[in-house]
């Protein structure tokens, strides 16, 4: 069952590293140049589908993280769940303490200054996602190689 955990773990991370590379180069700098008067339902309509988007990815992603610090799998250094989990920590606080709150700012009194933090200050998110990758794939690996 471990190995289950750890597939969908690598996948969740992976792909969670696939959209937030997308944001941090595409869809939050487009956010950035998007005129004020368009911003609120960009802003509204960004937040409904990337939760749609994101929500399994997200919440798979979470569990499977607690699930391989309960049960490792056999050849698992025990250091690599909980280095994933910690980089999880960092992008979802990262994510409630300085995303959400620009959204909700982008989506209530939009300006252009809003739209450039979201950019800058997803890059904790982007490099946490980044490593959690690299992490899951070191995972992965030791348990092919045990």
């Amino acid at each position: 069952m471990s190995e289950i955990i750890l597939l969908a773990n690598f996948v969740a991370a992976t792909v969670m590293t696939g959209v937030i590379w997308f944001v941090q180069w595409v869809h939050y700098p487009l956010l950035a140049n998007v005129p004020v008067g368009d911003a609120v339902k960009v802003a509204e309509q960004h937040q409904r589908s990337t939760g749609q988007v994101l929500a399994i990815p997200m919440a798979v992603e979470g569990f499977t993280t607690l699930g391989l610090l309960i049960s490792r799998p056999e050849g698992v250094q025990i250091i690599w769940p909980w280095v994933g989990a910690v980089l999880l920590a960092i992008a979802l606080g990262s994510t409630v303490f300085l995303s959400v709150p620009l959204h909700a700012k982008m989506a209530t009194n939009p300006t252009a200054e809003i739209g450039h933090r979201l950019v800058v200050t997803n890059w904790p998110r982007t490099i946490a996602w980044s490593l959690r990758a690299v992490v899951c794939t070191v995972m992965l690996l030791q348990y092919v190689r045990a």
